[in-house]
Order: structure tokens, then sequence, then C-alpha cells
């Protein structure tokens, strides 16, 4: 029977008890004050609670005064200060205080955590120096995302837009034994808000600005009954392109996002809560800027210059007509999902809970990856996976409060496909291996004069080391260059998986607790690949496997005369990939896997709002089982498994609320350690995990939130990050998108005039010095690329960002007016470097976005 259908029928049916399953409303927080800047602003509202307050009596604007924080990262309610968890979280009303649209943003002012933001498709998730960002249907996430308690964590769907949410939680550290085996080096945990019996409501917000960026968002709640409410919120979000394209069409890097909730909330008797949550996001934006670095931007046609090197002006980037079905550079995506959340409080000590979730996403990506004005490589990316879920757990509290805890079993299905199609322009990419295109000259040699048949002779006799007199054997074979040579591989998972877990924690006294957790991981699953040549064999691939004497040109492994398009005797290369058997076969292999990680914390209370902590905890990430290409045409593909990684945590953190709880302190330092580290290193046009050996990281993470009165508030956060490769060929490099130090800073001021109150918040980011890969720019590293680059400078400096805010509320007034600068000094700073175009010597840049302003008006019920 199939594994796969077995765990399907299993989620399905634990779909039909969670109905049957219920938990009370948690108790509602405590109200106060909070400063804009604290970890979280306001006491969290969880399942079945009423909706927040408007933003303007939310945030702190009489007492001065910081709030305790309440958490869910345990699996129950909890003040901040009594988790022995290094940990940020913060409330709706503070994301829309500093504007916060999506992950990039959030990353901004969160300690140990980053996101890069190529497009919505291709981000990269950091989590103290630990990168997830791989599409492969193959690799395992190391950073989870997790949406009301589901696991979103694959890359090509987890980046998310955040609107209309009680709070974000960002937990630092391994994290397994709580939020599953994705969480090895730390977990996000998005809460939504959910429908409400408590009254109807609603908000509505419009911004609008330069580069014709428009977003347009809402909220309503809707009660139907004392014990049924519905909510629909919703946001769609579009921005013009800020680099522009020199062929003319839509700039590149633009914004095209909407996205829609629907949640229903039913308490059918006494002690039972049901919140059931449909979200859909799509995503249209144009192509990403990919700026080639070594040659202007030129018109292929007339060979016309358009501009000039520099990643942050105009690049000239286009796909081939006859290229994935004739998709135009740019993403199309969608995400959806629905979840049923179903509680039940079986009595004053035990409550449990069920989480059933379906969630799909695919999309469909064409990008210009070596940036360069001639069509040398174009690719794309064709993504689906379809994920089920099913989790029970009992929660408990004995011993007259001193022992909680919980326990449970979680199962997990997936299945997926990644596929990467490529056309290669052969002519040119053999122009790059010779030299005929010359990387020290910026002004590239006219596509025409590439064109002719004779030069391309005259390219293959050098390249090959012949005399001219045998031009006339060389030119059949240069006659049959391909301008438009398609491949394309495609990986395939499927996994079963399913966890055993518990969590207990004992009051030793009133003052210390210890605490421990652990869970059992186990997997099974098969990893498929393929890849064929879409038209004729490549002669280019064929040449690079020439092996010929030039004074004896039927010497070889391959004979010229015979590099012809259907030759019989001309075996089926690919130009980056061969193929596999009968020109696209599908093969298999598969992995089953097993595990354990644990947590072990003690956390003392100096007094009731400082307590010091101290973690042991142990993360595993899953065994790899990578696949590359075949070694020759026809051949089978190459699976080679990668050990587990395995990290080891130890780290002790202070938290404090001091001077009347004015003033909120967070730090926490911390020293990792690494074996079988998974990295992934370049194979000709792909990218493949492999086993990096040891590694180690340490540092430092602090927050820091000062009320200074009911006119201002002050808050920053500090990061330092010493993450290095102890062995192996990367041994003292960096990990990549990892700067030693960064750290933000910003501020809130308030003055009461003209019949409100006139709100001024302004923010600074900086960043040091950061590598866009693990092999930290030494061209000794780079062993698989097809053409090698010659300028390795794929890093950026240290930089800071500023954005500034401006607000008016009228007193007793539901409305409110903004307007706001980002990146005020208009700094260059660099997204990403290098990218799939260092295959063919041509490695690109993306720039980060320019200073933008804009005007937004809200109105709340």
């Amino acid at each position: 029977m199939c594994m796969y259908r077995t765990t399907r029928s299993a989620l399905l049916l634990g779909a039909g008890l969670s109905a049957l399953l219920s938990a009370a409303a948690w108790a509602q927080p405590a109200t106060g004050g909070s400063a804009p800047g604290a970890s979280a602003n306001s006491p969290a509202l969880t399942r079945g609670q009423a909706n927040p307050p408007p933003a303007e009596t939310t945030n702190q604007i009489a007492s001065g005064q910081i709030s305790e924080v309440v958490v869910t990262a345990q699996k129950r309610q909890q003040n901040a200060i009594d988790v022995p968890i290094t940990m940020t979280a913060y409330t709706g009303a503070f994301l829309d205080k500093l504007n916060v649209r999506d992950f990039h943003d959030l990353s901004q002012f969160t300690p140990g955590f980053y996101v890069q933001n190529q497009s919505p498709n291709d981000s990269g998730f950091v989590m103290r120096g630990i990168t997830t960002d791989s599409g492969d249907a193959t690799d395992e996430p190391r950073v989870s995302i997790f949406q009301d308690g589901v696991d979103i964590s694959k890359s090509r769907g987890s980046f998310v837009e955040l609107f209309d949410v009680q709070r974000v939680e960002v937990d630092k550290g391994p994290q397994s034994t709580l939020y599953g085996r994705s969480a090895l080096i730390g977990a996000v945990d998005i809460i939504q808000n959910k429908a409400s019996e408590k009254g109807f409501d609603w908000n509505a917000r419009m911004e609008g600005g330069d580069y014709n960026y428009g977003d347009v968002e809402g909220m309503v709640n809707v009660p139907l009954a004392d014990t049924l409410a519905v909510r629909v919120s919703g946001r769609y979000r579009v921005r013009e392109g800020y680099i522009n394209n020199d062929l003319g069409g839509p700039d590149f890097n633009s914004v095209n996002t909407g996205a829609i909730r629907m949640a229903m909330n039913w308490k059918p008797v006494a002690g039972l809560n049901t919140d059931f949550i449909f979200n859909y996001e799509r995503d249209t934006p144009n192509g990403t800027s990919f700026k080639n670095a070594t040659f202007y931007p030129t018109n292929p046609t007339t060979g016309q210059i358009l501009g000039n090197t520099s990643p942050y002006t105009g690049a000239a980037l286009s796909a081939p007509a006859d290229f994935s079905e004739g998709s135009r550079l740019g993403l199309h995506r969608n995400v959806y999902g629905g979840t049923a959340l179903v509680d039940y409080q079986i009595n004053g000590a035990l409550r449990l809970s069920s989480i059933t979730a379906y969630r799909h996403f695919d999309s469909d990506e064409v990008f210009d990856p070596d940036g360069f004005s001639y069509p040398a490589l174009t690719a794309a990316e064709n993504t689906y996976d379809n994920q089920i879920s099913q989790e029970f757990r009992l929660n408990f509290d004995a011993l007259d409060h001193r022992l909680t805890g919980f326990v449970g079993v979680n199962g997990f299905g997936e299945q997926g496909k990644y596929k990467v199609p490529i056309e290669l322009d052969e002519r040119t990419a053999l122009a790059l291996v010779s030299g005929a295109l010359n990387r020290t000259n910026p002004v590239p040699t006219p596509l025409a004069v590439l064109d002719n048949v004779n030069t391309t002779n005259a390219i293959l006799l050098k390249l090959l080391g012949f005399p001219a007199s045998f031009a006339p054997i060389t030119l059949n074979a240069a006659n049959n260059i391909s301008t438009d040579h398609q491949e394309e591989s495609t990986d395939g998972n499927r996994v079963e998986e399913g966890d055993v877990y518990g969590d207990l924690t004992y009051r030793l006294t009133d003052r210390w607790q210890i605490s421990g957790g652990l869970r059992n991981s186990y997997e099974h699953k098969t990893i498929s690949y393929e890849a064929r040549n879409l038209g004729a064999p490549s002669v280019l691939g064929a040449l690079l496997h020439v092996q010929a004497d030039p004074t004896d040109p039927t010497d070889g492994a391959l004979e010229l005369d015979a590099l012809a398009p259907g030759a019989p005797n001309l075996p089926n290369f690919g130009a980056t990939i061969n193929p596999t058997a009968n020109n696209g076969d599908t093969v298999g292999q598969s992995l089953s896997d097993d595990g354990l990680s644990w947590r072990l914390n003690t956390l003392y209370k100096l007094d009731p709002t400082a307590s010091v902590y101290f973690t042991y905890a142990r993360g595993r990430r899953p065994e790899v089982l990578a696949v590359t290409s075949p070694s020759t045409p026809g051949g089978d593909p190459n699976f080679t498994r990668v050990p587990a990684e395995i990290v080891n945590d130890y780290e002790g953190g202070a938290k404090a609320l001091l001077f009347d709880r004015h003033l909120q302190l967070d730090g926490a330092g911390f020293y990792y350690t690494y074996s079988n580290f998974q990295t992934e290193m370049q194979q000709g046009a792909t990218f493949v995990t492999t086993n990096a050996g040891s590694a180690d990281d340490y540092g430092f993470e602090g927050q820091a939130n000062y009320s200074l009165n009911s006119l201002l508030d002050l808050f920053g956060t500090y990061t330092y990050t010493h993450a290095r490769f102890d062995s192996g060929a990367y041994k003292g490099n960096h990990f990549r998108l990892t700067p030693d130090h960064m750290f933000s800073l910003g501020a809130d001021a308030r003055y009461p005039a003209l019949g409100g109150v006139f709100e001024f918040t302004p923010t600074f980011v900086y960043r040091t010095k950061a590598f866009f890969d693990d092999d930290n720019a030494n061209p000794a590293l780079l062993t698989g690329a097809l053409i090698r680059p010659l300028v390795f400078n794929e890093y950026q400096n240290a930089y800071g960002l500023v954005d500034l805010r401006f607000r008016y509320q009228p007193d007793a007034q539901p409305w409110r007016l903004e307007a706001f600068v980002t990146n005020a000094s208009n700094t260059h700073y660099l997204k990403d470097a290098g990218n799939t175009g260092e295959d063919v010597g041509l490695p690109s840049y993306i720039a980060g976005e320019p200073r933008m302003f804009g005007f937004a008006f809200s109105i709340h019920h």
C-alpha cells in the first residue's frame, strides 16, 4: 500500500475527529500601556478572543509604562519574562506602527533574524547565521515558519504578507521540541486575528506613493450569533519596478500582491472553541533585476550601448519568445490553504487541542540570471507542493500549578516537484568559453558577428587547438551550434513524517523553574529525478567532451564530423545537465530517517519583573538525499546521502522591566556547535546539498525599550554573530548573509496640537559586511562553474538605512493621516550577488530599494 495514501487517510480521519475536540477560549490578557518599541506592545490575544482595540488605544499614550508581554511559545499563555527562551514578539499594533508588510520588514527590527527578499518566490530566512532558501524539493528547511500552528516552512511558499495579525513571535535557538523537525535553529510563528462574536468591527487603510505605489487593506468582523462569527480581511499591494528595463516593457523589481483571509469562529457548546481559517495569496511581480556587471547593457540587434554596469541603473534583460511557453520575465505564484483549530477544555487541568491543515503552493518564475543583454542563459523555476497535516496535543496543569506541560503527536504528508528549464544560446556560451567575448572589455562583440558561422568555426579551431587546415572538419559542428538549446531537470519528493513529543515545566520554588522537552521524529521520503533535452542534443555539451588529437581528427571520444543534431552516433549530451535514460525517465530512491531532539532549560526570577535563564538544546536537520544529473547521457542520476545535521546550543540570558516599568531590557549570549553542516555547492547550472563538515557560531542578541514619558519612546536592537566554518574547503569562511554586527534604533515621539496628536517615528538599521555565498568570493572554491568568473566581489559592505514616518491622529476621531519615506538617504546596497549567472562567468547583482515616499489614510470603526 502507498504510504502517502495511508498517511493521507489517517490525516483526513484526524480532521474528522478534530470536530469532536474543543478548548475553552483562553483567558483575556491584562490591560495596560506599552512602549511602541517593546518586544510585544500589548498582551497578546489568543484563539477565540475579542479583536484587539484600535492602534490609537492599544499603543502607550498616557502612562508611559511598558506592559508585560504575553506569548504562547510553550503552548500556553505566559509573560515573556517567564519563558526561558530567547525571543522577540511584536503585536499587530506595533507592526502597523512601523508599516511592516512582510518578513523582510519584520527582520529589520528583530535581533538575530534576517530575511533576504529577491522575490516572494525566492526569499532567504536567516536565523543566527543559518539560512533556509533552497527551493529544491529534496531539501529540508532549517528555520521553521508557522501560521497558526501550521508549518509553512518550504522556501517557495513561506514568504507571505503580514496583515490583520494578532502578533508574530520569533523564537531563537533549536526549537524542534516545541515546533518540529524544521526548527533546527529557530521558529517564526504568525498568529492571525480570528473572528469574534464580541461585536461588529471594521477598518480600512489606503496608501499611495511614488513608483505608482498603492496599497489597499481592510477587515470586517461580523457576529452572526452569540456563539458564531465571521471575519474577512485582505490586502492588495502594487508598485512599479525601480530598475529600468532598457529594452522596453515593465521595469524590474516591482510588487503585485493580493491576499485574502476568511475566518470563522464557532462555540457550539460551553468549553468548545473552533476556528476555521482560509488563506489565499497571489503574487505576479515583474522580473528580478539580475544586473550583469561585466558587459554594458546593449541592444542585442544594433549593438547600441544603453547604459553602464552599475547594478543600480537600468538592465537589458529579456526571455526568448520560445522559452517556457512564451512566459515573460517575472513570477506567477499562488499560495492557499485551510486550517481547523479545535480546542476542548476537558477540565481545569486538561485541555486537548487539534490542528488540521491543508496547504498548496505553485509558482512559475522566469528570469535572466546572467543579466546579459545577449540570450546567453535564460532560466525558470516551476514548483508545486501539496501538504496535509494533523496534530493532537494534550496540555496539563498539575500539583497545584507546579507541574505544567504537554504531550502530542503529529502527522505530516507532502508531495512536491521542482522543475528547472533553461535555454542556452550555445554560440554566445562558446564565445565566452573561448574568450572571443572578451570579459575584460565592457563593450561586447556584436551579436551579429557571433552569429556568423565562419566566426563560430574559427572559435572552434582555436578552442580545440586545430590548425586552419581542419576548418572543413569543424564546419559541420559550427553549422549546428544551437541558438536556443533547451533542457530541464525535475526533482520531486514524497514525504510521510510523524512526531511524538512532550514538554514539562516544574516549579521548584516560586522563583525557580526547570523545563525540558523531547521529540522523536520519523520520516520516510522518496526522492525522484528526471532530466531531458527538449530538442536536439547539445553540440556545445558534446564539444566539451571531445578528446581529440590535432594530428588525427578521427581520434577521441567523439568524431567532430559527427557533431550534428540527429547524427546516429552523437550521444544525447546536455549543455549543463545530462538527460536520464530515454531522454527523461524518472529515477527514484527512498530514505528512512529518525532521530531525537531535546531541550533543557532553567529560569530564576530575581523579582517579579526580572529573570535569568540558561538553555542547552539539541536540534537535528534530517538526512538529505541529494541528487545530481547523470555523469554521461542516458545514465543514472547520482544520489548521495548527506548525514543529518546536528546542532548543540548553549545559551544564557536575562529579561527585566526596570524603573517602574519604564525600561525593558532583554539580552542573551549563545554558542553553537554544528556537525555535518549542510551547505550548497554549485555543480554546473544547479546547486547541490553537501556536507561541509563542522562549524561553530557564537554571539549576543539584545533589545531595549525605554518609555521616557507619555510623549517619547525609544527602542533598539543589537546582534553580534560570529559564524564560521571549522573544517573542509570552507574552513574559516563566514556563513552567507550573516554580518558580524547588526543594530536598529528607533523612536516614537508624540506631540498634542491642533485638536489631536502628531507622531514622528524615525528608524535606522545598520549591517556590517556580509558575503552572499559560503565560498566568500574565493575563486578557488568555485569548482562547478562552466566558465569561471573573472571578478569575485560578491559581498555587501556595511550600510545603514533610515526610514521616517509622520502621523496625525485627531482627538476622538477614528481616522488617521500619515506620510512616510523609506531609505531616506537613498543608500545604495545589494540584496544579492553571484546567482546562477556565475555558472557562465557572468555573475549578476540585485539592487536594493532606493528612496521611496508615500501617504496613507486609515479609518477604524
